[in-house]
Formats: structure tokens, C-alpha cells, sequence
């Protein structure tokens, strides 16, 4: 019977006495069980399974676990824009909405735009149609209108001509002019086609210095 009651005493004892921490738990961490079971959760990403609630500890490991491994810590929230709020947003503002019906009417009403087609109204401005004026007398003579009464073609003798001009001299007589169109009116103004007194039109096909008449019968037959 002594011995009993001794027993009962030692046990008595030991449960009034602090109890020692496990070295061999870790810091922040309940148990090794609770952390594993901790981190197969958060490798898992949740599973929809009901589950004991974790210690403070196994929360903190956790947390750890999925900052230095977000690859295994589940897809980043998606963040919603906020309702209520249905103006489109513009990537480029420079750009017109006029043809977006919910921005327009947003912004406009029947009022304004009965508005606005009053001040088009106002800046309208007819333009009056007004005549060609005409050529200047004494400007010259008329290469378009020279093309126009023409019918042979560049290199077709038309006119006969009195000696022969070298191709070096016809190069050289054509070389005074910025261009044909001025060699052309020059050989007019000298007397031409019917004389060459320039030595412009050696050939006699009534034409200056590689001067062709087809762009402008080409533009009168469009």
C-alpha cells in the first residue's frame, strides 16, 4: 500500500513540473509532422480537403515556402477591374472614339450635338468656282497647243531641211536649255517647225531636242 501511494506521489509531481521544449522541433514550428504536413499542403495548393486547422508555426512555414518557391505556390490573382465603371480606356488618346457609341453617348447629348451642327454651320464656307485665266499675249509660244495641232511622230521627217548639222553640233545647240519643253519654245519662237535656225530640229520632224508631243495628246484623250 506504501508503495502505491508513492507512485501516485511521483506522478503527481511530474505532472506539476514545466515541461521541457524538444531541441530537436525547430524553431517556429510545432513538429516535424506539422511542418511536413504543412509544406504538403502548400505544394499541393489546396485540394478542397478539409483539414485540421495548422499551428501559428506551420502557417509562418508556409508562407516561407511559397515566397522562395512561387513556381510551386499556384497561379498569381487576377485582379478585376473595378464595376461600375463602363468609359472604355483608350490605349492611344490621340485617336477618335467617335465611332464607339457608348463613349459618344456618355459624353454627348441631343442638346450638344444640335450644338455643334450649328457652329458647322457657321464655319461652312462655299467656294466659288472661278475661270482659268488665260494665257498671257506675248508669253510666248503655246507647246501644248503646238502638240495638239501635230499628228507625226518623234524622228517622222515632216519639214525639209537645208544642210546637214553635225550630232555634236545638235548636242551642243540642245545643251543652252534647262530643258526640251524650253528648246521647243525657243524653236517656235525662231521661226519653226518649217526653219531650223537654231539647228534644233536637224531631222525635221518639227520637234526640238527630244521634245515629244505624246504626254500632252495623252492627257487630252483622258
Amino acid at each position: 500500500m506504501r508503495i502505491g501511494l508513492s507512485g501516485l506521489a511521483v506522478l503527481a509531481l511530474a505532472a506539476c513540473a514545466p515541461q521541457v521544449p524538444d531541441s530537436a522541433a525547430g524553431v517556429g514550428f510545432d513538429s516535424y509532422a506539422a511542418y511536413s504536413i504543412d509544406r504538403e499542403r502548400a505544394l499541393r495548393g489546396g485540394d478542397g480537403v478539409a483539414a485540421a486547422p495548422a499551428s501559428e508555426g506551420g502557417a509562418i512555414a508556409a508562407q516561407a515556402l511559397a515566397t522562395l518557391r512561387p513556381d510551386e505556390a499556384g497561379p498569381a490573382p487576377v485582379i478585376a477591374p473595378a464595376p461600375g465603371d463602363p468609359t472604355p480606356r483608350s490605349s492611344n488618346p490621340g485617336l477618335s472614339d467617335e465611332q464607339n457609341f457608348e463613349a459618344v453617348a456618355a459624353r454627348e447629348s441631343i442638346e450638344s450635338d444640335r450644338e455643334r451642327l450649328e457652329r458647322q454651320r457657321q464655319q461652312y464656307v462655299v467656294v466659288a468656282p472661278e475661270p482659268v485665266p488665260e494665257r498671257p499675249t506675248g508669253a510666248g509660244p503655246n507647246i501644248a497647243q503646238y502638240a495638239l495641232s501635230t499628228t507625226n511622230q518623234v524622228g517622222q521627217p515632216v519639214y525639209s531641211r537645208i544642210g546637214r548639222v553635225s550630232q555634236e553640233r545638235y548636242l551642243s545647240n540642245c545643251a543652252r536649255y534647262g530643258s526640251a519643253d524650253l528648246a521647243q519654245e525657243a524653236f517656235l519662237a525662231a521661226g519653226g517647225p518649217e526653219r531650223d535656225r537654231l539647228g534644233l530640229d536637224p531631222d525635221g520632224d518639227g520637234f526640238a531636242c527630244f521634245w515629244d508631243p505624246a504626254p500632252f495628246r495623252a492627257a487630252v484623250r483622258r
